[in-house]
């Protein structure tokens, strides 16, 4: 759309400079419509036009003068009260903690700029080891249905999926093998456990899963709804949304609570705190973390990869989807733990739509997908696939599929800078293993790295170009 504007007006302007200042005026004006429309026609393979790729190069440099890629907090920062705080999109966030309708506590995340509030929720997958296919098409349909069910849910905003994988340091396991192991243990198994303990954390990894889930602050009548007030309400639905997630593989899902929440997120931007924490939890002494206090205390975005206290990380995005047919096991490489990877999370991210809108989006895209694939004697393979996708897509929608529009982030994090050329060389196998088109977040490091926490943000609302105009260019 933006392009056609641009056209319209740039013949226009054309024929009053050809009016005005003869045809060498309307020359010129036609070289720089014709300019203004070679940066909206050429893309890259990502899809991003030219015009993009340079307002993100203006953007960064001009951040970067300002110094808006440094963050030091603390008692030393530059923050006037002396905290730890989040920095970037979480820097205003809220946390307080309530009870669900079951007893279990959970953390409740509070967003001013955008009035919304977000749970998290702490899932156990199953695996599909040893998992017959019969039972994951079950998974699967099952987490299809619950992604449609969000379209239903009401004031739902967002939803996000986090899968990180990150190394065990054994301490869980030193404290389960020490609290069972008797005083009459025959030699041979005492040594054959210690040997264990000591073995068997070499190497393996750590897999945790959650689910973030955003909602509005407001009610049916745009009123502001207070913090207490939304506790309460999602204290009610909280036992309904994680049982629903148990037909999903998810296991025994239950809310996080605010201890653990502040401990995921310390760990994420200091990874070194790991081996603390696990310590001080295996004396049974578990460190209490405040919001306040989960930050780091110096942060340095460039343009290709992001410093944060002891640990550097490269965020990347998807700028493609699986093309075909998509089968579960398409993911699996891509979240499972690599070697080269110290920590890896993999986000995916969700904004489901309601019913009206999605009716309309299906049919909007089937009627474009038909003009492309009848406007020529010979269309292409791609436009008739798509047109057959489109059509199929409107036929589900009509028998009560919902749609949702998604997306990932996948953050690779080192401990060493001397790293990062090994890591980046990993991910891009593995996104060409998961059939997805990766684009590293090139001048926004640090918000991509705080999107793909279990953090429920939302990107599109923070934005300083309205997403509407961004997709036209």
């Amino acid at each position: 759309m933006l392009g056609t504007g641009i056209m319209m007006g740039g013949l226009l302007l054309v024929v009053i400079a050809t009016m005005v200042g003869g045809i060498r005026a309307a020359l010129v004006s036609l070289l720089i419509v014709g300019a203004a429309l070679g940066l909206l026609i050429t893309k890259d393979k990502h899809g991003h036009s030219t015009l993009q790729r340079l307002s993100t190069h203006i953007g960064w440099q001009r951040a970067k003068m300002a110094k808006h890629n440094i963050y030091r907090s603390g008692p030393l920062g530059r923050t006037a009260w002396g905290k730890f705080q989040l920095p970037g999109l979480a820097a205003a966030s809220q946390l307080s903690e309530y009870q669900d309708s079951y007893g279990r506590p959970f953390a409740l995340l509070y967003y001013p700029s955008t009035r919304h509030f977000t749970v998290v929720i702490n899932a156990e997958p199953d695996g599909a080891s040893l998992v017959d296919e019969e039972q994951v098409d079950i998974w699967v349909a099952h987490w299809g249905q619950w992604l449609a069910s969000l379209g239903h849910e009401p004031g739902i905003v967002a939803a996000s999926v986090t899968v990180e994988s990150a190394p065990d340091t054994g301490i869980r396991l030193r404290r389960e093998v020490g609290n069972n192991m008797m005083d009459g243990t025959p030699p041979i198994a005492r040594a054959m456990l210690t040997e264990v303990v000591q073995s068997y954390p070499e190497g393996s990894a750590l897999v945790s899963a959650r689910v973030a889930l955003t909602f509005k602050g407001t009610d049916r009548s745009g009123k502001r709804r207070k913090e207490d007030d939304m506790g309460r309400e999602l204290a009610a639905r909280l036992p309904a949304l994680t049982q629903s997630l148990n037909a999903t593989g998810a296991g025994a899902a239950r809310p996080v609570s605010a201890q653990e929440l502040c401990e995921a997120i310390r760990i994420a931007y200091d990874p070194a705190s790991a081996m603390l924490i696990d310590e001080a939890r295996g004396q049974g002494m578990p460190p209490e973390l405040q919001w306040t206090d989960v930050g780091p205390a110096a942060t340095q975005a460039f343009w290709d990869k992001y410093r944060h206290d002891s640990a550097w990380s490269v965020t990347w995005q998807m700028s493609q989807a699986p093309r075909g047919e998509v089968f579960s096991s398409v993911l699996s490489q891509l979240v499972a733990p690599h070697a080269d990877i110290d920590r890896k999370r993999v986000t995916l991210l969700y904004r489901p739509l309601d019913a009206g809108t999605a009716a309309r989006m299906v049919e909007a895209d089937k009627r474009n997908a038909s003009f492309r694939a009848t406007a020529s004697a010979r269309p292409s393979a791609r436009n008739l696939a798509e047109a057959r996708a489109a059509d199929r897509s409107a036929q589900e929608e009509a028998r009560g599929a919902g749609l949702v529009n998604f997306g990932m982030v996948v953050t690779g994090t080192v401990m060493n800078a001397e790293q990062i050329p090994d890591m980046i060389a990993a991910v891009d196998n593995l996104g060409a293993t998961a059939r997805v088109l990766l684009r590293p977040a090139y001048g926004s490091q640090d918000s991509a790295f705080v999107a793909a926490l279990p953090l429920g943000i939302v990107v599109q609302n923070h934005l300083s170009v309205p997403a509407g105009l961004r997709e036209s260019l």
